[in-house]
């Protein structure tokens, strides 16, 4: 989730208070940039043990990056606590950077995970052709790496699983208008790759009811997603939620020792 987000400055703490009191067991800050990584280490200074963070570059970003920004990602991609680096890869929806910087940044941050021996944190949008040659390209030396927030066809996600990818999904799924092609596609995602997520504060699932007030999803909305999910797999929620909890603790190398059991798709999830 993207937890260091302006829309998050004036609760922050009260965020996280109700990630915990929904049972969320541990939240993993993505960076987009070289401040938003320094932001995110140390917001999790704050919260030992429950918060984890990415250094990376989004590729929104890619044509406004620095010598200078590529020094503190590298930096801080050693550190402990940084289980990822990205949130890196293609987007050609919103042409926020240009194509050519965007492969540069990502061919980058490829580079650096191998270095550095982190998975990659990947997003991908409106650019499945170049994002799967620029991964095919590594070969043997590609890292392994989730695709975040995954909203793609079943030829895209049958890409996906072929290189080795982990798959995230989010409240996309919950979505009628467009994410309803998800659901068809659940079964076909190993159970051992599959990992759940927010993407907060953006993508507020639209069967939550009530929904906040200010529009503005938050990671104790994380159990209605997986509940959903659980129910589409014929799965009961606590089963889904100590799968994708080990997934994603062995994915990203996080230390279990003292994570509580998981128990976050079977909590009441509490108001903002």
């Amino acid at each position: 989730m993207n937890l260091t987000h302006p829309r998050f400055d004036p609760d922050r703490d009260n965020v996280i208070a109700r990630a915990q009191a929904s049972h969320v067991i541990h939240l993993i800050a993505t960076a987009c940039h070289a401040a938003g990584t320094q932001d995110g280490y140390a917001l999790m200074q704050r919260f030992p043990g429950f918060i984890s963070v990415t250094a990376g570059i989004h590729p929104h970003e890619a044509s406004h990056a620095e010598s200078g920004d590529w020094e503190i990602i590298r930096e801080y991609s050693r550190k402990p606590g940084v289980v990822a680096i990205g949130e890196c890869g293609l987007d050609y929806f919103r042409h926020f950077s240009d194509p050519k910087d965007q492969r540069v940044v990502f061919e980058n941050q490829l580079l650096l995970a191998g270095e550095s021996g982190k998975p990659l944190f990947l997003h991908e949008r409106d650019a499945h052709t170049d994002f799967l040659a620029m991964l095919r390209a590594c070969g043997k030396t590609r890292p392994k790496g989730v695709l975040h927030c995954f909203t793609g066809s079943q030829d895209e996600l049958e890409h996906y699983l072929e290189l080795g990818l982990w798959i995230g999904l989010t409240g996309w799924i919950t979505d009628e208008r467009r994410g309803n092609h998800l659901l068809a596609l659940l079964h076909q995602i190993p159970l051992t790759r599959l990992l759940l997520e927010t993407d907060a504060p953006y993508l507020l699932p639209r069967t939550l009811a009530p929904k906040p007030r200010n529009g503005r999803n938050e990671p104790a909305f994380l159990p209605h997603i997986g509940s959903l999910i659980a129910r589409h797999l014929n799965m009961s929620p606590e089963e889904l939620a100590r799968i994708v909890c080990d997934n994603t603790l062995d994915f990203f190398g996080i230390d279990p020792i003292d994570q509580p059991s998981p128990s976050i798709f079977h909590a009441e999830t509490p108001s903002p």
